[in-house]
């Protein structure tokens, strides 16, 4: 049975801040195929939850990348998967909030 998705805001905004980026120095193009390639991910994600790696243990969260450039971190609860946030990996490791 596959798992209902749920965005936090962190990830909302990640994601439209990634597109705008996208959409202004690549074109809309690419920006929807960027689009493409998420929502087909979490098709696959709610059917397969735990193929992302375990990236905190103890708070359960899993984190999966969708591009070379950008990781998605989540956690399963119940019958629910909650999209935590979206990751830009040339980023300082750092900033990475789950």
């Amino acid at each position: 049975m596959a798992l209902k998705i749920y965005w936090t805001k962190r990830a909302d905004k990640k994601f439209d801040q990634i597109l705008n980026y996208l959409q202004d120095e690549w074109g809309e193009n690419v920006a929807n195929a960027f689009i493409k390639k998420v929502y087909d991910f979490l098709d696959i994600l709610s059917e397969f939850p735990e193929i992302g790696t375990i990236e905190n243990k103890r708070k359960g969260i899993r984190g999966f990348t969708i591009i070379k450039q950008v990781n998605v971190f989540y956690r399963i609860s119940g019958d629910k998967l909650i999209l935590l946030n979206f990751f830009d990996n040339r980023q300082h490791p750092q900033k990475k909030k789950f």
